[in-house]
């Protein structure tokens, strides 16, 4: 596999997703998958408060989360969140590498790759392109953050192993790979997470992924989402005391 980094000048709010593409983006291949930051997506899609608007971050918090723990929960005042199935501090409000402002994801993810894999599908004609919208967050028990993907289009974000084999013959009854995190953190990885401008990373090369020519239904989407009391640290999540939003 193979990743390059493209780097951009400095993304203002509003400034159009397409034109940007276009600018920094050569002509595809196939089989290229194209992970691009969450906060440049949502720079372009306006998704901002200023500071002047709201000084403090928690309201924007409140307003975004599905759920929250109180920052007395943790030791770094900080709102550990649910929103969008991820689990992730302050609901992904970020302040860094943006002028004055609160940034907030998109208003939909999931329907921001899908439009941008199919601008890129028609613009570049061709059949097999992947999207990928990433950010970071920390791990628990690890110091430093990792990327993921907060939503993608083009391809299965999971490879089943269930029924094959492994080295000495036994079926493996469970296990699937998580591919899209993967490429994600890979990714991320050489995008940096400071002043490098580099907020979009081609992958070639990608081995063993399923592309698809259409983006995700709704039940692929749900499926990749573990529900809590069904994940295998269910008995720490469960035992939170979040706070749900209560629908408007």
């Amino acid at each position: 596999m193979h990743t390059k980094a493209i780097k951009t000048t400095p993304i203002e709010a509003n400034h159009s997703l397409t034109a940007l593409l276009d600018e920094y983006v050569p002509p595809l291949k196939e089989g290229t998958i194209l992970a691009i930051s969450s906060k440049v997506v949502s720079l372009c899609e306006g998704r901002i408060v200023s500071h002047e608007k709201a000084s403090s971050k928690y309201p924007l918090i409140q307003q975004e989360a599905d759920a929250i723990l109180e920052a007395s929960s943790n030791p770094y005042d900080l709102y550990l969140t649910l929103i969008h199935g991820i689990l992730i501090p302050s609901a992904g409000v970020d302040e860094s590498n943006c002028r004055e402002n609160h940034v907030l994801y998109p208003q939909d993810p999931q329907r921001s790759a899908n439009q941008i894999w199919e601008y890129l599908r028609e613009r570049d004609e061709l059949i097999h392109v992947g999207v990928i919208l990433t950010d970071s967050r920390s791990t628990p028990l690890r110091r430093g953050v990792l990327g993921f993907a907060l939503s993608w289009c083009g391809f299965n974000p999971l490879r089943s192993y269930v029924g094959k084999p492994d080295i000495y013959g036994k079926d493996l009854r469970t296990t699937q790979m998580n591919c899209v995190d993967a490429l994600a953190a890979s990714a991320v990885l050489v995008m940096g997470e400071g002043a490098e401008q580099t907020p979009i990373v081609l992958l070639t090369d990608v081995p063993s992924i399923e592309f698809l020519v259409r983006p995700p239904l709704e039940e692929e989407t749900n499926y990749f989402k573990v529900p809590m009391k069904e994940d295998l640290y269910a008995p720490l999540l469960q035992s939170a005391k979040w706070i749900h939003r209560i629908p408007s």
